[in-house]
């Protein structure tokens, strides 16, 4: 099958960071609203508030019939979840953040996974695990890397600890459409992949169950949980190929 991998020019690129420093505030902002007893619809309408005084366009708000503007996923829900006044944040949950905007007509994209309040040494664990199987791949994301040595690197760490990647769900090409060519894969691949070359851009975005890799949707057609009702963690970043280290556009000013 052919792809079309889009290399972009520069004015795309600089419309691109500003849209990925955008979407970071926002992250920050959204973090500082965890906390047990708000319920994920008032997340949900304070980042859509944010990123529109941004003078942004939620990415995610109707997208293919989404309801909402930020995607948020409760303990074993591993993305899409979709904000309910009736859906209350607990103390010793973790909730995943997924959040996208666009300005000036291009996307980025960025997933964030938090412990509410004091979470079980497991939950950190695979918090922390994610998060770090995103870094392990992006060693790989540079010119003259191959697009599955980023896959193989992400499965290799998260499976050293015997956690569950989740297959049926992967990264993608972003630009001035939200999915572009080419998938991401987050699992093990036999096959090098396309070559990467500076200028393209990804939205990576490792996926890992505490238990096995299975996952199945609700009756909502859009929530993703684990089918054996383990916790998961998402980790997402948009980020720019470029001939040395890759450029994450959505990373907070602190890294975190």
């Amino acid at each position: 099958m052919t792809m079309a991998v889009t290399v972009k020019s520069s004015r795309e690129i600089h419309l691109m960071r500003e849209a990925g420093k955008r979407l970071a505030e926002t992250h920050m902002m959204l973090k500082e609203t965890v906390r047990p007893g708000i319920s994920t619809w008032e997340i949900d309408r304070i980042g859509r508030e944010f990123i529109e005084k941004m003078g942004c366009i939620p990415s995610f708000l109707n997208y293919n019939g989404y309801p909402n503007s930020i995607c948020i996923s409760l303990n074993d829900e591993v993305v899409h979840g979709i904000p309910s006044k009736d859906r209350i944040v607990e103390e010793g949950d973790i909730i995943s953040l997924d959040a996208g905007l666009i300005y000036e007509g291009y996307h980025s994209d960025a997933a964030r996974t938090y412990g509410v309040g004091r979470v079980s040494p497991e939950a950190r664990k695979l918090m922390d695990v994610t998060k770090q199987s995103f870094f392990e791949g992006i060693r790989y994301a540079r010119e003259g890397c191959h697009l599955f040595d980023i896959s193989n690197a992400i499965a290799s760490y998260a499976e050293s600890f015997g956690y569950g990647v989740v297959r049926a769900l992967v990264g993608h090409g972003i630009g001035s459409h939200l999915h572009e060519d080419p998938e991401v894969p987050n699992h093990r691949q036999r096959r090098r992949g396309i070559l990467l070359k500076a200028g393209m851009t990804l939205a990576i975005e490792p996926m890992i169950n505490i238990g096995r890799c299975d996952v199945a949707w609700l009756d909502d057609d859009w929530t993703v949980v684990t089918e054996d009702g383990s916790l998961s963690a998402h980790y997402e970043n948009t980020v720019l190929i470029t001939k040395g280290e890759p450029e994450l556009l959505t990373i907070e000013p602190a890294g975190v």
